[in-house]
């Protein structure tokens, strides 16, 4: 197989864009390769960089005076960023028993970032739910006490099996549940959640949204515009996304 490809210095010396082609053209390979520790080493170094933005964005709008709430007519305040619990790593190992392999981007954000709930109103920006902000809950932590995020995804689970065994070209492949769709975050009724297609033995994973990306894509795409990928075209929106976006380290 050669001498190692140097992908974390490489990585970290922003050959970042290189690196990620070179890891997803590897596929499913790279679990078989002797690399494999190394590729784990540059998704926890995206995942430390991706926090770094979350903890940017959330200190800035809170700075601002936002919101953080349910995407309900309720508007119950709640935390936009929960760390990872000890349990989280527990949590990555339970995905992968139930499912098959979880891409090393989504179980390195799921242990080093945690959940993020941005969905808010804005003082100086009062539609924007509308713009779709960044939802990422994977261990659940944000609900502590409460129903566990494993008995929701077994829900999940459960009904595309129900429907694979009905009309498996309907079905698709099973997607595991990261996100309410835009329309839900702006509390009007939508299409299915934002999530992770399962299993997946590559390093990225590819996300469903309102497309099919990269995981990793979609999150540069998301940061790069301060948390709310979909702009209206209001002056105001526009100045407070170019705030939020300020000095975001790009994955």
């Amino acid at each position: 197989m050669g001498s190692s490809p140097g992908w974390l210095d490489r990585y970290e010396n922003g050959q970042r864009d290189l690196v990620w082609q070179e890891l997803r053209e590897l596929g499913g390979g790279i679990r078989e390769s002797p690399w494999i520790d190394e590729a784990r080493l540059v998704c926890d170094a995206m995942a430390r960089r991706a926090r770094h933005n979350v903890e940017l964005i959330v200190g800035r709008l809170t700075a601002d005076g936002y919101r953080f709430h349910t995407n309900d007519d309720a508007r119950t305040p709640v935390r936009p960023h929960t760390p990872p619990t000890p349990e989280a790593s527990a949590h990555v190992d339970w995905l992968e028993r139930r499912f098959g392999a979880v891409p090393m981007t989504l179980s390195s954000w799921a242990r080093i970032v945690g959940d993020v709930w941005l969905v808010g109103t804005h003082p100086r920006w009062p539609t924007s739910a509308a713009a779709d902000p960044l939802v990422v809950e994977v261990e659940g932590s944000r609900h502590p006490g409460g129903p566990s995020i494993r008995g929701f995804v077994d829900d999940e689970w459960n009904g595309w099996l129900e429907l694979q065994g009905e009309d498996p070209g309907a079905a698709g492949p099973f997607v595991l549940p990261l996100a309410p769709d835009r329309l839900h975050k702006d509390n009007t009724s939508g299409g299915g959640p934002y999530g992770i297609v399962l299993p997946d033995t590559c390093v990225d994973g590819l996300l469903t949204c309102q497309t099919t990306m990269p995981f990793v894509s979609y999150l540069n795409w998301v940061f790069g515009e301060g948390g709310f990928p979909w702009p209206s075209g209001d002056d105001g929106q526009w100045r407070v996304r170019r705030h939020l976006a300020e000095d975001v380290l790009p994955l």
